[in-house]
């Protein structure tokens, strides 16, 4: 099947078109800054380097429009029409406690994700009009969600409930569902496959580690605790994301500075993180050079990013009585061999020993990194929640 993926933002919608016969990309880009004057598409052609297209577009619609256009235009299609479009698979954040695995799209399904906007009014919103958009433009072609949060729906009570009073989770809805679902379940199948060991006997830690960040403990197969919340603001120190943080301090900044709810969010989300931490960038190469150069806030920080990378590894492998499998994705996972030294390093006592030279060379592609002596197998396994998302999306339509 031929399968277009969609990442709708609040100003953007990403996207890539996939053979699901071959797992092949067949386009891949973006369309940014949408309702802006500078609004442009990004794409990249068949010989891997990039193009770059103003456009003059006023909202989603119009994205998705150019997207279909560019993809099945004369200069620089892939497909001759609309019509060798099978479905289109979306990336929807939040589902809630409503969904616990990918679902066709209908009515019913749309008026269950609004009733998510509360929990997620961020993404959900953005999410749901990129599912509009196709509606609209290809009115025929099944649609399917795939959830963030559904891969986390197999976490137990205890993990999943805040120490709050319990009427906050009956009425509202407030509970941990951690989010990176779709990356945690494709590396841990993967990384099972690449091993060539069977899943439903391993205990595997997955590390997603980009500009947001978490890290799941996925027991025989299933997601039993995840560091990202009710948002995902919880957990790892990211980007820009401040991660766990006693609210109590919350509340004495927005009494002390006169921050109102909306200041809070921005501060929490999107002026925190390493980029609050160093005063430098959200950028991790950035903060890097910074540390070689002897930036003390710099290094400072780095070292805090780490740490919690390491706590919530040893906490995880605690709850599951040991770990099989530590599995390294995401921008930084993936490239940033310092910091997957640093964290693996700092586990030793629980028997992770690594090649150290192999890992500095390693970036951006499969690969074992433990020692034939380590109790604990450590690999690096670029995430593909695209193709995640297009088999799901085959799988679906296939039984129409």
């Amino acid at each position: 099947m031929i399968i277009l993926v969609l990442n709708c933002g609040s100003s953007s919608v990403k996207y890539k078109l996939i053979d699901t016969a071959t797992g092949t990309t067949l386009a891949e880009g973006g369309v940014e800054k949408i309702g802006l004057q500078d609004a442009f598409l990004k794409f990249k052609k068949v010989d891997g380097s990039k193009v770059i297209v103003p456009l003059d577009i006023d909202n989603h619609k119009g994205a998705v429009g150019a997207i279909l256009d560019n993809i099945t235009g004369k200069e620089y299609g892939v497909i001759k029409s609309f019509d060798e479009i099978n479905a289109v698979g979306h990336r929807v954040v939040h589902g809630g406690e409503k969904f616990n695995k990918s679902v066709l799209i209908d009515n019913d399904v749309i008026a269950k994700i609004k009733e998510c906007y509360s929990i997620a009014p961020l993404h959900n919103p953005a999410n749901m009009i990129g599912i509009e958009a196709i509606s609209s433009l290809m009115p025929n072609v099944p649609q399917v969600g795939v959830f963030d949060t559904a891969f986390h729906q197999t976490m137990p009570a205890k993990s999943y409930l805040y120490g709050i009073p319990y009427k906050y989770y009956t009425e509202d809805g407030v509970r941990r569902y951690g989010f990176h679902g779709t990356s945690h379940r494709y590396v841990s199948s993967r990384v099972c496959e690449f091993l060539g060991v069977d899943i439903a006997k391993q205990r595997i830690i997955t590390c997603h580690i980009g500009n947001g960040g978490s890290i799941t403990a996925v027991k025989y197969g299933k997601s039993i605790d995840t560091s990202m919340g009710l948002t995902p603001t919880e957990g790892l120190i990211m980007g820009t994301r401040c991660g766990d943080i006693d609210p109590g301090a919350l509340v004495f900044l927005m009494e002390k500075h006169n921050m109102n709810a909306a200041d809070v969010q921005k501060m929490i989300n999107k002026e925190s993180g390493m980029l609050g931490l160093t005063g430098i960038s959200s950028d991790m190469r950035e903060i890097e050079t910074a540390v070689n150069e002897g930036d003390e806030r710099a290094t400072t920080a780095l070292e805090a990013y780490e740490q919690r990378i390491i706590k919530y590894v040893g906490a995880y492998a605690a709850e599951m009585g040991g770990v099989d499998i530590i599995v390294f994705t995401g921008g930084v996972g993936e490239n940033q061999t310092p910091v997957r030294e640093n964290v693996c390093t700092s586990l030793e006592f629980i028997g992770v020993k690594i090649d150290k030279e192999l890992n500095s060379k390693t970036r951006g592609e499969e690969k074992e990194l433990s020692t034939p002596d380590s109790k604990v197998k450590v690999c690096v396994i670029p995430t593909y929640e695209e193709l995640m998302i297009a088999r799901d999306t085959e799988e679906i339509v296939s039984k129409l």
